[in-house]
């Protein structure tokens, strides 16, 4: 019997946005039944997790247009115990932004083309244009709109994983 395939979402999250991203994106991944979905947060996750999976979903909040500290945290405690062991496996990005995202969906780019992982989808970068220190800290609330595709990028991933797509 083959084993089935695991979709691994890591994220990190302060104001929830983020969070609200990753758990639309497990909600739509878990449509696919022939796949394992795992849902972790960064602090709990790490390289035995990674190659537990045979795809991955990183989301983290740009902050300082930049990923979060524990996402830097999860991928610096994991990369070398990864290393060699993962290249070729799907992924795709998460950004709950401030303002573009763009740098935050580049280091993770960075680090995927380090562990050879192949980007199946442009990263979904959702911006809440929080430019004050009080929106910046306030708890975040995305739309339906935008958690419908952070639904269908999840779904999207573990379709490609049971049907051996990626």
């Amino acid at each position: 019997m083959p084993i089935r395939p695991a979709l691994l979402i890591v994220y990190h999250s302060h104001t929830g946005g983020t969070r609200q991203m990753a758990e639309a994106a497990c909600a739509g991944a878990q449509h696919e039944g022939a796949v394992d979905v795992r849902l972790l947060h960064a602090s709990q996750a790490g390289a035995q997790d990674l190659l537990n999976a045979q795809g991955y979903l990183f989301a983290t909040p740009e902050n300082l247009a930049a990923i979060s500290g524990l996402m830097k945290d999860f991928f610096d405690r994991s990369y070398y115990g990864a290393l060699d062991q993962i290249q070729g496996h799907p992924y795709a990005s998460l950004i709950c932004a401030g303002s573009d995202g763009r740098n935050a969906a580049r280091q993770i780019e960075r680090i995927a083309t380090g562990w050879h992982l192949k980007a199946v989808a442009e990263p979904l970068i959702i911006c809440t244009h929080a430019q004050t220190p009080e929106a910046i800290l306030a708890p975040k609330r995305i739309d339906s709109a935008d958690l419908q595709r952070c639904e269908e990028l999840g779904q999207s991933l573990a379709v490609g994983l049971a049907l051996g797509i990626f």
